[in-house]
């Protein structure tokens, strides 16, 4: 096992240069005190890792020196192959990637090469939603060159209103979230996150990034996304559901194990978080004789309401309808 760590551990200085201990610590899932010493153990074998000190400091191996990558373990070729090329949604990113793995395929020994090209036959992945929508991500290489060369961008941008806005932004990194591609980048009003496909169009500045000191793209992900779930669903409500009618709102919505309950009759107790009352209303009004709202009792009132409403228009419909046909 300590062996697979100090390669582990001599890949990840390879590929990043410079890691603190905190860093190796949390990706080899061990302890500050575990990392220390394996960095003495590998110094003791002759490996050049040296420390830096400082705030910025941490550990670093020899430009100069380099290991062999061993070879694949099936299980890892695996988990690699279910990275397909067009998970990522561009073609032209796509078809890279296909070289890419094309060229890993043909680096493999022979009987794991025929393994690989077995799982690949038996693996397709399909990134066009249910309703035949996809994000159109016609501008992701160019914010991927922006954001590999620390590069400004201008961009013609689309907003959640389809109001369209120019910005010019300092971009920091892409999130991948499913199949949807996420720029975060730094503005005159701080971090912000922009959706790729409402990107428009966009350029690249010959004017370098400003790159915040202690930015790290994981972290302001983790974050703002917590932030943005808090504040995203506001208006709760408990509802009494019929089995199958609670197993599609359980899918459409996120409901924690917590706040499921069932009845002795069958059906379902569910509490559940909407934006606003609007939502909620319209939601519940869907399901029909399906539900029955326990509370708020406000939510309740505005659907008798709603439901009249609704009787009473079909009513003078089919009396216009009867009075037409007369």
């Amino acid at each position: 096992m300590r062996a697979d760590r100090l390669l582990s551990t001599l890949l990840l200085l390879q590929a990043h240069g410079r890691l603190s201990g905190r860093e190796l610590a949390d990706r080899l899932e061990v302890s500050a005190r575990t990392v220390h010493r394996d960095m003495e153990a590998l110094s003791a074998a002759g490996v050049p890792v040296f420390a830096l000190r400082g705030a910025r400091g941490g550990w670093r191996l020899d430009e100069d020196w380099s290991t062999q990558v061993p070879a694949l373990e099936e299980a890892e070729l695996r988990a690699l192959l279910m990275a397909q090329p067009r998970v990522i949604g561009d073609t032209r990113l796509a078809a890279a990637a296909e070289r890419a793995m094309a060229k890993l395929m043909a680096a493999l020994p022979v009987p794991m090469r025929a393994r690989a090209a077995l799982m690949r036959q038996r693996l397709y992945v399909d990134t066009t939603a249910w309703r035949g929508s996809t994000e159109n991500v016609a501008m992701l290489p160019m914010v991927q060159e922006a954001v590999a060369h620390d590069r400004k961008l201008k961009m013609r941008y689309r907003k959640a209103g389809s109001e369209v806005v120019e910005r010019v932004v300092d971009p920091l990194g892409l999130v991948a979230k499913g199949s949807t591609w996420y720029m975060v980048a730094n503005t005159p009003k701080g971090l912000r996150t922009f959706r790729v496909s409402r990107i428009e169009k966009a350029a690249l500045l010959d004017a370098p990034v400003r790159r915040p000191a202690e930015f790290d793209l994981a972290t302001f992900w983790k974050t703002s996304t917590e932030q943005f779930q808090q504040g995203w669903r506001r208006y709760e409500a408990t509802l009494r559901l019929e089995p199958r009618a609670a197993d599609w709102v359980s899918v459409c919505r996120l409901v924690s194990p917590a706040a499921k309950q069932a009845d002795p009759d069958g059906w379902v107790r569910l509490r559940i978080s909407f934006e606003n009352e609007e939502e909620a209303c319209f939601a519940v009004m869907g399901l029909g004789a399906r539900v029955e709202v326990i509370e708020p009792s406000e939510l309740r009132e505005k659907l008798i309401a709603g439901l009249a409403a609704a009787l009473e228009s079909a009513r003078k419909s089919a009396r216009a309808s009867s009075a037409s046909k007369g």
